[in-house]
């Protein structure tokens, strides 16, 4: 704020991570300068109707009373407003008309995520023609970065040491600042591998673990296997992220999720498996539905567990109890998962943490690893490769703001899910990963080290208790191997002994220890001796324990121990 006053800049671009503020900040700047009567009215750019609508929302708070329903052909608005909000696409409509009204009165000119003004070259020469006499323009964003080389309107570009021109912004606000600031959440990434089995259009069937070196395309196949609701992976997912929130809730009563699936059909499968876990129904969101924005609004006020949407809360929608989220979509561009991660992290009180599971693929633990990286939008660079950092984003925009029909999957390829299963893999934070030694199974104890840490700690706290709980675990686990090798060495040194005995002397022991193993047995589970002897029999076969030979109490007593080591599992 004394950064922009200091100045009083005619353009001023602002770039502050997603959940840092950047609404309040452009309204206490609007207010004052309508309180030095430096402007007169607000026009605000935004690049959905529902923001339009929340800016509304929130600038009525701020005292500012603005129109979100004006379009281009309307010409006149209320008396009673200050402003108006309008989409990028409206202006881009009739851009003459929004010029007039700029002209007519001293303009503040508010472009929300500008980068959006790139979109198409008619939004980027429709923002430029009406807004150039504009008397003051504050341009804001959170991802400023496009794949193109169009210039953004309003940004000023300066050459790099490469050379290449990039955006200059005048004030920088990035997550790294705004978590030691206690601005935004710390944010846990929970990633979940596991095993993956498909049929390709050449009828080939292929299994794969979710996460190991993959080409591009299997990964692309790993992946959609993975989110396939009819699979295993997603309703092992959705149960942690369930039992995550549940903790959260703990101490944040209202803390809910969000679900961002790739397509409609996905969508309503999800919430009707989160509904089956928790018996409790799931709001779900889908862009092309009028009653969209009312329904995030009304998921934004009660305390209600889940929404599921379809990419259209991925930017700029304001839901602050949202504290858990599922990344189930295929969608996977630095842009978009930024936007997405951003729906996480507003905080709202000291110490609330956010938690993100996400799919163990490489380029989505990269974003989560690069959380802190700031980006500049880039003229020039060319894409070389679909995974580049600056590979084309118009069409992710134009899906999140559209309807979507059915799935993308068709695009990918003939593609058949056969099966799939859910493994815990690790937690990322703060640029460390956190896990424990081989697979782990989802519902274990060593899952719950992680989806229980308390929902109400700062960053440090975070770190912290993350070394601590994998430091413990290493050590249970050397601790757990060296107790097993020392049985091993125990039980080879009773079978020696058993060798230099007699045959009636070793029956005699071995029944002697299967007989007490099975009262541990009765005395553990409260079945009577005899009902386990008779179960042992079944599964092992042979004769009572009486007259059974030496292997055939040997076996009984090796099946009761695994029925001790599973029930203590």
């Amino acid at each position: 704020m004394t950064t922009y006053f200091d100045e009083l800049p005619r353009d001023f671009l602002a770039v502050a991570t997603p959940g840092a503020g950047k609404t309040t900040f452009a309204l206490t700047v609007a207010s004052e300068l309508l309180g030095r009567r430096m402007v007169d009215r607000i026009i605000v750019v935004a690049p959905t109707e529902h923001l339009k609508v929340q800016w509304a929302q929130a600038a009525e708070r701020a005292g500012i009373p603005i129109d979100p329903t004006y379009s281009a052909g309307q010409g006149k608005t209320s008396g009673d407003y200050l402003g108006i909000a309008v989409t990028y696409a409206g202006v881009a409509v009739n851009p003459l008309a929004m010029r007039i009204r700029t002209e007519r009165t001293k303009t503040l000119v508010i472009l929300d995520e500008i980068h959006h003004a790139g979109d198409a070259l008619s939004w980027g020469e429709g923002v430029r023609e009406a807004f150039e006499p504009a008397a003051r323009r504050l341009a804001l964003t959170g991802t400023p970065f496009r794949s193109d080389i169009n210039p953004i309107p309003f940004v000023t570009y300066a050459p790099g040491d490469d050379g290449i021109p990039r955006s200059v912004a005048d004030y920088t606000y990035g997550y790294a600042e705004a978590l030691r600031d206690h601005v935004v959440r710390p944010v846990l990434f929970m990633a979940y591998s596991g095993q993956m089995s498909w049929r390709t259009s050449a009828g080939d069937e292929i299994a794969a673990q979710l996460g190991e070196p993959l080409t591009k395309d299997m990964t692309s196949q790993a992946l959609r296997t993975a989110l396939d609701p009819k699979g295993s992976w997603m309703p092992a997912v959705l149960a942690a992220a369930d039992k995550r929130l549940d903790e959260v809730r703990r101490h944040v009563p209202d803390a809910g999720g969000l679900v961002i699936a790739t397509d409609q059909d996905s969508a309503r499968a999800y919430a009707k498996t989160l509904k089956q876990i928790t018996g409790e129904s799931a709001t779900v969101v889908l862009s092309d539905e009028k009653t969209a924005s009312k329904k995030i609004g009304a998921f934004a006020a009660d305390t209600s567990k889940w929404m599921v949407a379809v990419r259209m809360v991925s930017e700029g929608v304001d839901v602050p109890r949202l504290a858990v989220g599922v990344y189930a979509t295929t969608t996977s561009t630095p842009l978009f998962f930024a936007q997405a991660v951003g729906r996480f992290v507003r905080s709202r009180s000291r110490g609330e943490t956010a938690s993100v599971f996400l799919p163990s693929v490489p380029n989505l633990l990269t974003f989560a690893n690069e959380m802190e990286v700031a980006r500049d939008h880039v003229l020039g660079k060319k894409v070389t490769d679909d995974g580049d950092m600056f590979s084309p984003e118009d069409a992710l925009i134009a899906q999140a703001n559209a309807a979507e029909s059915a799935s993308d999957d068709e695009a990918l390829g003939p593609w058949e899910a056969l099966g799939s299963e859910a493994r815990f893999d690790r937690v990322l934070f703060d640029g460390g990963e956190f896990g424990h030694a081989g697979e782990v199974q989802v519902g274990s104890d060593e899952e719950m080290d992680f989806l229980g840490i308390p929902g109400l700690l700062d960053a440090d706290q975070v770190k912290g208790l993350l070394q601590q709980r994998q430091s413990d675990r290493a050590k249970k686990q050397r601790k757990d191997t060296s107790d097993r090798a020392q049985k091993a060495a125990e039980v080879a040194r009773a079978a020696d002994a058993l060798t230099d005995m007699a045959t009636h002397e070793q029956l005699g022991v071995l029944r002697r220890e299967l007989n007490g193993l099975v009262a541990s047995w009765y005395h553990r589970t409260g079945q009577p001796h005899g009902v386990t002897h008779a179960a042992l029999r079944k599964e092992c076969g042979g004769p009572a324990a009486a007259v059974a030979n030496a292997d055939q109490l040997r076996a009984r007593i090796n099946v009761l121990r695994d029925w001790a080591v599973r029930k203590t599992s």
